[in-house]
């Protein structure tokens, strides 16, 4: 365990005839954000639901900073943090009022309450809106201050289960950023999302779960580069163009180019990318090929999804394993807050 904040091995959970987890594995890296990924009802909310102890496993084992949730429940609460899918703040007090009140149930007493306010209320930037009601705050401002009170116990493991779910870029950037500075403080963060770009900005290590078990395991670009390297694609602005850019690209190209004549484009595979792109660019022109777009694409992590559930993420969809997190919103802080902030998983 030595290194690592969170491991399972072997995770199951049944609901009646349905396998949530069917034999989940999961190693995460101490100081680090550790993406989990996954469709709809993939068993990513039932994972976190574990391993935060709001659910018994019923096979396996995991343990979370070195504790065992099972046997040692009230332990691990202590040492963690969990903000779910939805902003679980009082939008009738003010910024502070929710943190002194959060500082209040977990047996701060007065004093430190207002104290570990001020704190968080200043590294998660919210000084100047301290003061305000919540319900005057945008979107990303709740989610900042959702963090804010997850760390009123300064956790050493903080489990976020689609945090920027519904928020706007700009707000989803400050999340992004109070995140990043959470981590350069030490935390340990375990990020569900199915925003791919959420969790290759912020996610050193992957973990890809389709029906409840992990079919992957690698950092951003070790799983792009299981979808391959670096391609070269070019657009034409007229279709009776493309077999010609075709032949041109294949001078190029590592594998065989592929056409696409409702999109006028033609890719494919190159390992020198710099010299490829200039070869191509060069002589289409050279050969009056008249181009619309041309340049290079890496894989997305998108293309990793595809490639590895056979669909692409949709984040409109709502499953089983998000409405059971809906759920659980109402349970926060009902029981044994003096160990943990229970937010909707």
């Amino acid at each position: 365990m030595s290194g690592y904040a969170v491991r399972a091995e072997g995770l199951e959970k049944r609901y009646g005839e349905k396998r949530a987890l069917d034999g989940f594995d999961l190693a995460v890296r101490e100081g680090t954000v550790h993406g989990l990924l996954g469709p709809n009802g993939a068993g990513k909310t039932t994972a976190v639901r574990i391993l935060s102890t709001l659910v018994r496993l019923d096979g396996g084992r995991a343990q979370v900073a070195g504790l065992d949730v099972a046997r040692q429940s009230r332990e691990v609460r202590a040492r963690i943090g969990l903000t779910g899918q939805y902003a679980a703040v009082d939008e009738v007090l003010t910024g502070r009022q929710n943190l002194e009140m959060f500082g209040r149930l977990f047996h701060l007493g007065g004093r430190r309450a207002r104290l570990r306010a001020a704190e968080l209320l200043e590294q998660f930037d919210l000084t100047d809106a301290a003061g305000k009601g919540v319900d005057k705050y945008s979107g990303g401002m709740r989610r900042r201050l959702d963090l804010a009170a997850s760390m009123i116990l300064a956790p050493s493991v903080l489990f976020l289960d689609e945090p920027t779910t519904g928020l706007d870029p700009r707000s989803r950037g400050e999340v992004w950023e109070s995140v990043r500075e959470l981590v350069a403080g030490g935390t340990t963060v375990l990020l569900t999302t199915q925003y791919l770009e959420e969790a290759d900005k912020l996610a050193s290590h992957i973990t890809v779960i389709d029906q409840g078990r992990a079919i992957a395991d690698d950092t951003p670009d070790g799983l792009k580069n299981t979808v391959g390297g670096d391609r070269i694609e070019v657009v034409v602005a007229e279709r009776t163009d493309i077999a010609q850019v075709v032949k041109v690209v294949a001078r190029v190209a590592d594998g065989e180019p592929e056409s696409d004549e409702t999109e006028l484009r033609v890719h494919a595979p190159v390992t020198d990318r710099v010299a490829a792109l200039t070869e191509v660019a060069r002589t289409l022109q050279d050969e009056g090929v008249r181009v619309e777009d041309i340049g290079l694409r890496r894989p997305s992590l998108d293309d990793v999804f595809l490639r590895l559930t056979g669909h692409r993420t949709d984040t409109e969809t709502v499953s089983e394993d998000s409405k059971d997190a809906k759920s659980l919103k109402d349970t926060k802080n009902t029981k044994d807050t003096k160990n943990t902030k229970e937010v909707a998983a």
